[in-house]
């Protein structure tokens, strides 16, 4: 006839624990490898930053370098069919008010010299804000080249100024 068996739950001996690497594996991180990953995460946010806020003026100074790219073609236009340099935007052919997103004007001016004279608007990075970029052309017997630098007012945007755009 039918016996029945019953297991009975034996835990392997203590020796085996010790010596056969069983034992109970612990989940989770510890508090001490978690400030490391904290610290680790703080020195690189520490050191980007910076980084990121002349990323963002630079591109800001771009984006009015973009604007101004439209004047210095109509300047050089005007100059090869007129011999002179135009007064203002209206002579030069170009809209009265140009505008962009971090720029509020672009604007021609020849007092004593010829300059493209751009203003940052209040809403452009805090190291661009309100400064102004000036470009002045020098014509090379037909052949004109640029230099730009920023306004002696405050802010000084010089080191935001791409390097062929760098006054010597």
């Amino acid at each position: 006839m039918y016996t029945t068996h019953t297991l009975i739950p034996i835990a392997p001996p203590k020796i085996l624990v010790k010596y056969c690497g069983m034992k109970r594996l612990d989940s989770g991180f510890t508090l001490i490898e978690l400030m490391i990953v904290v610290a680790i995460i703080g020195i690189l946010v520490a050191v980007g930053m910076p980084q990121y806020q002349n990323y963002v003026a630079r591109a800001q100074v771009a984006e009015a370098l973009s604007l101004a790219s439209g004047a210095k073609t109509a300047i050089a236009e005007y100059r090869s069919t007129t011999g002179k340099w135009p007064i203002n935007n209206a002579v030069a052919g170009l809209a009265t008010t140009i505008t962009g997103t971090y720029v509020d004007s672009v604007e021609i001016f020849n007092d004593e010299a010829l300059m493209i004279v751009v203003a940052f608007s209040s809403d452009a990075h805090t190291k661009i804000a309100n400064g102004t970029l000036v470009l002045e052309p020098t014509d090379h017997e037909g052949s004109i080249s640029w230099t730009c630098y920023g306004d002696d007012g405050s802010p000084d945007i010089t080191s935001y100024l791409p390097s062929s755009c760098k006054y010597n």
